[in-house]
């Protein structure tokens, strides 16, 4: 059984760091792609950036540029290091992980996996 957890987030002023992990159990593929979304109040679910089962990254438009995300040490393990945070950047953040090739739309159709999500608080 797959089970997602993710650690990290809380409360930043706008301007500055927090860091969110994640951690993938239970998957016995070897090629697996994770991810990263956010769902603001009010708003839709969106994703953020991911790491493809290939290695490859990609990032939202919205966070490109401040936002960096990588593999951590341990397989199937996800960080994303979110500096120069805005007020905008305020949502729920759910760690997202599939099979094979998830592309780099960030759909969360490809995803099949989810964690329960933690709060990232920016403060203006």
């Amino acid at each position: 059984q797959v089970h997602l957890m993710e650690s990290g987030g809380g409360s930043a002023q706008s301007g500055g760091s927090l860091r969110l992990s994640c951690a993938a159990s239970g998957f016995t593929e070897s090629d697996v792609c994770m991810a990263w979304f956010r769902q603001a109040p009010g708003k839709e679910r969106e994703g953020v950036a991911n790491v493809d089962s290939d290695g490859s990254i990609s990032y939202a438009d919205s966070v490109r540029g401040r936002f960096t995300v990588s593999q951590g040490a341990a397989q199937n393990t996800l960080q994303l290091d979110m500096n120069t945070l805005k007020p905008e950047d305020t949502a729920m953040y759910y760690c997202a992980a599939g099979t094979g090739r998830c592309g780099g739309l960030l759909l969360e159709i490809e995803y099949g996996y989810w964690g329960q999500g933690t709060q990232v608080t920016v403060s203006s």
